[in-house]
């Protein structure tokens, strides 16, 4: 890595990589600092501090790959969550800092926004650059934003916001959610098989190796009885469907509500009212949520 340098009015020293991580590494190194006395010291807020790397490049075979399981079609043009998966390995580096505030272990992902400039094609070079943000009290532990920005040429054509929370026991102090506050389930568009294949075919193409994802030991090692599948997968096979739908330029949010466990049945409802559709992720047999969000 060069040498930081401040950038910015929010003061964050700016550290560019040469290239982008391999996200192996960093998961190994998460795992070793959940061991006890391996971990650091971490820091009660966000690190002031901005990754970036440049000239980053499309292999037309992974984008088909991932257009496949996730479900869009083969197209040069790239898919609103494909730029998640392409600077993903820069957030992990972030997020896998022994200072960063929550350990990546056991970590949950809320809530993802994306927002579209511009379409970007395939042949186009993207610069990357990462922070955290807004870390912040909740029921359930603390929960804090990571950003991650796409340019070309300069401009910012593509921008994700994930949330994520770190559940600990002494929690409190968040906002609440009321359990009575269930929407019923709208009638069904669509259903889903979703397989166990899903959790290693977009641990293959995200590399995003959770094992929780991928494995009936390591789902169990964190609370689940069976794997689960990625949120960016759910997210993805939700933004496929609308995809002939959709404008140039829009930003798609997701909440992630109850895990998909692999394997079920999912049902897939969307709505439009003007240019807004809202789309939703329930449970086949028993409607409980799994993920409701909003195109706009």
């Amino acid at each position: 890595m060069t040498a930081p340098e401040r950038t910015g009015p929010d003061g964050r020293l700016r550290l560019d990589l040469p290239r982008l991580p391999a996200p192996g590494a960093l998961y190994r190194r998460a795992l070793l600092g959940a061991l006890p006395g391996m971990g650091g010291r971490r820091r009660p807020d966000v690190p002031v501090v901005e990754l970036g790397v440049s000239g980053v490049t499309v292999d037309p075979a992974h984008l088909a790959d991932y257009d496949r399981v996730c479900g869009f079609r083969l197209a040069d043009r790239l898919p609103a969550t494909y730029l998640h998966v392409l600077g993903f390995p820069l957030s992990l580096r972030l997020m896998t800092a022994p200072e960063f505030p929550i350990p990546l272990t056991g970590v949950v992902h809320v809530a993802n926004r994306i927002t579209v400039h511009r379409p970007v094609e395939a042949g186009e070079t993207v610069d990357f650059r990462t922070y955290a943000e807004n870390l912040r009290p909740h029921e359930r532990g603390r929960q804090l934003d990571v950003v991650l920005v796409g340019s070309v040429g300069g401009e910012e054509v593509w921008r994700g916001v994930s949330t994520y929370l770190g559940r600990e026991r002494a929690a409190g102090g968040g906002p609440r959610r009321d359990p009575g506050d269930r929407p019923g389930t709208p009638a069904a568009s669509a259903q889903w098989r979703v397989t166990p294949r899903v959790g290693t075919d977009y641990a293959r193409v995200s590399g995003d190796h959770n094992p929780i994802h991928t494995s009936k030991l390591g789902a169990r090692l964190f609370g689940f009885p069976r794997p689960i599948a990625h949120g960016m997968w759910s997210k993805a096979r939700c933004v496929a469907a609308l995809e002939s739908r959709l404008p140039d330029a829009y930003t798609v949010e997701v909440a992630f509500k109850l895990p998909v466990p692999l394997p079920s049945t999912v049902a897939f409802s969307a709505t439009a009212t003007g240019a807004t559709w809202d789309f939703a992720l329930h449970d086949a047999r028993q409607g409980r949520p799994h993920l409701v969000g909003t195109v706009r």
